[in-house]
């Protein structure tokens, strides 16, 4: 337990690092900063995937060359793994155009 309490305050920090590093792009996702404050990282996270509609933050880090700014490229860390289910992992890697794992994901 002390594990997935320890990595969602990392992945919670990470959230809100995605902000600074999209404001210094010039992008600033208010809506998306506040849902993170609203209801932490990883609840944001689980919100976001839950959806069909592609939010409009991945599109314009998409569009700036930073994906690695986005939340499906944080769910599918490593360190953040048990944090998500496989299908948020799945869809996650669907949204970012990245083939699924030969041998499963768990």
């Amino acid at each position: 337990m002390a594990d997935d309490t320890d990595a969602a305050r990392r992945f919670d920090a990470a959230m809100r690092a995605i902000y600074d590093g999209a404001a210094r792009l010039g992008y600033r996702p208010t809506r998306f900063v506040e849902m993170v404050g609203e209801y932490g990282g990883v609840e944001t996270a689980h919100r976001l995937l839950a959806t069909d509609k592609i939010q409009d933050g991945l599109a314009q880090l998409f569009l700036l060359g930073r994906l690695d700014l986005t939340v499906e490229n944080h769910v599918l860390r490593p360190e953040y793994r048990l944090l998500f289910s496989a299908l948020e992992r799945q869809v996650a890697r669907r949204r970012l155009g990245i083939p699924e794992p030969v041998e499963g994901d768990g």
